[in-house]
């Protein structure tokens, strides 16, 4: 039962985080599969459902055949599900959907609220994926159908050029407009477009294919007839299912007018040889030909206002935006997960459970079939299924779909703020203290699914007045991945690493510097290069630090050894900066020289009693303990200290001693360097030209020529040129 494997795998994971000794309020710990928390969920959808997002329609759905479940756009990866990496179909299905495009504007225009605190692939995913489109919409009429079919185009200055006109084959307009005549092929040819996945119909290498109609439609500019074709090249889910073909300028209708032996007509001439002898489109701009109203221009922009300006005039077309992106499909035939709080009356249609009923909770169904047929196994638990309506109070039934789980990972950040707040999804005043969210770390797997689909719903929140904000992550970084011999970890590659079993030998501490350590915290990291055996050297050599510390508690510093003191400031310095700035590995690796700078004073000199050993040890025990708790823990004890070091204050470096009292100047006679000197911060130009000239490697460098010119970059670097 999804439940018992559900709240398993939640123990074991908080078990693990634990372990691992991850840093959460575990008084906000929530989970997105209890009835309080889908309460919300339900109570969200009613307010989308109010205002027009949330709705019903007949369409054709990408359909895994694996998981037999429907699939919103963005879970198809290149024809793949991204669950399970089953071939996609298509299905014609009745379903749910949240109306995402009436947001598709802000969504792009707010990226300026977050550019440069996102990373730019992400944003260029969303936009990308978004993808406004300017042109026009054109109205052709259609032999033998009232209405006439608008079309979207980016250039409408090629109409002239048009040939033919294609419909996608699983678009209602087909089967509605193909001649009695021509309907068996047609249907033998839609029954093979169903078995092509949307990839191989994409496809470029691929033939085209397609069947004529039997119909004509009429181009708007100049009353031409052009034949109608259904081909799968065009997708029902592009605006119409409908296209004007341009094969002169465009490759796939060139390719398509080919196949099936249609005219090739040039609009834009471009210098380039005519498509109709090659068989290669010219897409770019040129000089408009064959084109009456566009006679004499060369500007494209002129010619698309043009054209656009007299469709307008003739009443069958108007200029246009349109967007790539298509409603979210929300519906599951899945048991687990959140019921759609809607009832289906004979008498009434659709009726919103009302507020005070929720929420509505899953049936049990222990013991029952609960993998999914086609049809949501909720479909059998009848005595769930069959209500009363909550308008009429007559039969009715419960809504047998569940929603994606993106619905509920959209707002879960928002519960955080108050995780058991009764009185609404969240309490208002815990999301103004704590929200938007600072810092938000997710994978790049999820540009366009979940970090998409949770801008959507906090544009929607601000709408409904619950939050006044419109973006929900002010800053977001993409973490990278622990791989595995060049690999993602897989059973299937036998490469996978027990996690578990790595603490077991090295323990946590050990593992997570491993992890730390091995670069930015973006870049994916390979195991098999890693040594968690030197990470655990490192953590050893700083524990017996404080072993070895002398000097008591509340020892002045300011008498201790200054060289060790400075690089203890100046690792306090690195180390805040490297840590806000997410360069974690760089943190490391300051804390791992002042390991040594330490471990040099005490075995010369005053040793372990230097106070300058035990002030560099606490700096060096609190900034661990961002990154090895335990062994940080057990230093702080060990220095005299009551737990915990993660309660200490974060040390802070002092200006004095960052100021260097000498820095390295390097000399270089004709680009090559010939000597370094330990000079003073202040040091003037002149005194450093002295020096360097004296310097016996810049003499024998010189070798008695004379100097044509000295560059001094005061205090570090003088460059010389002989004469």
């Amino acid at each position: 039962h999804p439940a018992e494997w559900t709240y398993a795998n939640i123990d074991t994971q908080a078990r693990s985080f634990k372990r691992y000794g991850l840093s959460f309020d575990w008084s906000r710990r929530l989970h997105t599969s209890d009835p309080e928390y889908y309460r919300w969920t339900q109570w969200l959808f009613l307010r989308f459902y109010e205002r027009g997002l949330a709705y019903r329609k007949d369409s054709f759905v990408n359909w895994c055949p694996n998981d037999q479940t429907v699939l919103a756009n963005e879970q198809v990866v290149q024809g793949l599900c991204e669950r399970c990496s089953a071939v996609v179909t298509k299905r014609k299905l009745n379903q749910w959907y949240f109306k995402i495009t009436d947001y598709a504007q802000r969504l792009l225009d707010d990226m300026e609220l977050i550019e440069g605190k996102w990373p730019d692939r992400v944003l260029s995913m969303q936009r990308n994926w978004i993808g406004r489109s300017e042109g026009a919409y054109v109205d052709f009429a259609i032999e033998g159908r009232a209405e006439p079919v608008r079309v979207f185009t980016t250039r409408p200055d090629t109409l002239y050029g048009a040939t033919f006109f294609v419909v996608a084959p699983e678009a209602e307009l087909a089967a509605e407009i193909v001649t009695d005549a021509q309907r068996p092929a047609f249907e033998e040819y839609l029954e093979a477009t169903k078995r092509a996945t949307e990839i191989e119909r994409q496809s470029s290498e691929r033939p085209k294919t397609g069947v004529f109609l039997g119909v004509h439609a009429v181009n708007p500019v100049n009353d031409e007839l052009l034949p109608v074709y259904a081909a799968d090249y065009v997708l029902a889910d592009y605006g119409t299912g409908a296209v004007m073909a341009v094969p002169a300028h465009d490759q796939r209708d060139l390719d398509f007018a080919k196949a099936f032996d249609l005219p090739v007509r040039v609009v834009v001439e471009t210098g380039l040889p005519d498509p109709a002898q090659t068989f290669v489109a010219t897409p770019g701009d040129g000089t408009y030909v064959n084109s009456p109203s566009l006679a004499g221009l060369a500007d494209k922009k002129a010619g698309i206002a043009a054209i656009t300006a007299k469709l307008a005039e003739d009443g069958r077309g108007e200029s246009a935006i349109t967007f790539r992106l298509r409603d979210w499909l929300l519906s599951r035939q899945r048991f687990w997960g959140c019921p759609i709080p809607i009832v289906h009356c004979p008498a009434c249609g659709e009726v919103p459970v009302p507020d005070d009923q929720l929420p509505v909770q899953l049936p049990d169904l222990r013991g029952a079939e609960l993998a999914p047929k086609g049809t949501s196994p909720l479909a059998s638990a009848t005595d769930w299924v069959n209500t009363t309506c909550p308008k009429c109070g007559g039969a009715a039934q419960r809504d047998t779909d569940t929603m994606d789980t993106f619905v509920d990972s959209s707002w879960y950040y928002f519960r955080y703020c108050s995780p058991n707040y009764t009185e609404g999804p969240f309490d208002p005043a815990e999301v103004a203290k704590w929200m938007p969210v600072a810092q938000y770390v997710g994978g790049v797997e999820h540009a366009i699914l979940h970090l998409l689909y949770s801008r959507f719903f906090t544009k929607v929140l601000q709408d409904i007045g619950l939050i006044d904000f419109p973006e929900p992550f002010t800053q977001l970084m993409n973490q990278g991945q622990v791989i595995n011999q060049g690999k993602a970890m897989s059973k299937s590659l036998g490469n996978g690493v027990d996690l578990g079993k790595q603490i077991d030998v090295y323990g946590v501490d050990a593992i997570r510097t491993t992890v730390v350590f091995a670069g930015p915290p973006e870049d994916d990291i390979d195991w098999a290069d890693m040594s968690p055996g030197s990470s655990l050297k490192f953590l050893q050599r700083a524990y017996r630090l404080a072993t070895d510390v002398a000097s008591p508690v509340g020892t002045d510093f300011a008498t201790g050894d200054l060289g060790l003191r400075r690089a203890t400031h100046k690792a306090i310095a690195e180390v805040t900066e490297t840590i806000e700035g997410q360069r974690f590995n760089v943190s490391v690796a300051r804390l791992m020289e002042l390991v040594n700078a330490t471990r040099k004073v005490i075995d010369s000199g005053a040793g372990a009693a230097d106070p300058a050993v035990r002030e560099a040890t606490e700096a060096l025990a609190v900034m661990l303990s961002t990154i090895a708790p335990y062994v940080a823990e057990e230093m702080w004890e060990l220095l005299g200290h009551a737990p915990a070091v993660a309660n200490a204050s974060w040390p802070v470096a002092e200006a004095a001693l960052l100021v260097a009292d000498h820095v390295t100047c390097v000399v270089q006679v004709q680009g090559k360097v010939r000597a370094k000197l330990e000079v003073s911060p202040s040091t003037s130009d002149a005194e450093l030209e002295a020096r360097a000239l004296a310097d016996p490697g810049v003499i024998r460098a010189l070798d008695g020529r004379g100097v044509r010119q000295v560059i001094v970059r005061a205090p570090k670097l003088v460059s010389i040129v002989p004469a």
